[in-house]
């Protein structure tokens, strides 16, 4: 039995989820989601204020237990992400570094000869703090991570300095430099 898949999924108040078939609609103030889930597998159980997934056979082996957990947090990850949203920041380290926003891209002067443009996704909302401070929000959590992980990839942190671009809250080991 998955511990995690047998948690209910709690639903505020203003979200909601609409079961079709092997297909979920979460809608919220934020926006709308859509999951499919393996209607063979798993069945769904839905409350007013809660939602359940429960697998159809009664005896779990190993992968239908992983695949228990594994949808649960999806659907969790929806719920949440549809009511309040996902949000990363990204800290910019490093002399003259800094983020502005120019229409639908981010410009970054990260220590190259040139200006780096980052094209953002119509999903994904981009604010610019300070200018070394960036908000990346949405609903995906999955995308939310993959374009905060995209843009921290444009300029890695380099041990010596910590120089880069990097979560908050990030730990960087830090190395010593060359001894005389």
């Amino acid at each position: 039995m998955s511990k995690i898949g047998k948690k209910n999924i709690m639903i505020p108040k203003d979200s909601s989820i609409k079961i079709e078939g092997s297909n979920l609609t979460i809608t919220g103030p934020k926006g709308t989601k859509k999951l499919s889930i393996n209607d063979k597998i798993f069945s769904s159980k839905l409350t007013e204020s809660k939602f359940q997934l429960l697998p159809l056979e009664k005896k779990v082996d190993k992968k239908t237990s992983v695949m228990w957990g594994t949808y649960r947090s999806l659907i969790d990850n929806a719920v949440k992400g549809v009511s309040v949203g996902h949000e990363k920041i990204l800290e910019l380290n490093g002399v003259g570094f800094r983020a502005n926003l120019k229409g639908q891209k981010l410009n970054l002067q990260i220590g190259f000869s040139h200006d780096v443009d980052f094209n953002i996704p119509k999903e994904i909302k981009i604010t610019v703090e300070k200018q070394t401070i960036i908000k990346i929000n949405g609903v995906d959590k999955e995308l939310v991570s993959k374009i905060a992980a995209d843009i921290k990839s444009l300029k890695p942190v380099e041990p010596y300095k910590a120089k880069g671009i990097k979560e908050k809250g990030q730990f960087v080991l830090r190395k010593e430099g060359k001894k005389k």
